[in-house]
């Protein structure tokens, strides 16, 4: 793919909100996109990998004690 000539939108602190490009080439990475999601890049079997991960703990028990550390 091309490098794309973008521009960074700041706010009053100088720091970076937004990137705006070409609408040229946005329309063209909506068309790589696009195709990569018709070449099946989104139906990845992930069955394989069920089971391979071992965890020490609960996962929703780890997401509760986190949570808390923040109040």
């Amino acid at each position: 793919m091309k490098p794309v000539e973008k521009m960074i939108v700041t706010d009053a602190q100088n720091r970076p909100v937004a990137v705006q490009i070409k609408y040229s080439d946005w329309l063209e990475i909506e068309r790589t996109l696009g195709a990569a999601h018709t070449n099946g890049a989104s139906n990845v079997d992930l069955s394989r990998f069920a089971g391979t991960l071992k965890l020490p703990g609960d996962p929703a028990e780890y997401q509760q004690r986190s949570r808390d550390e923040w109040r």
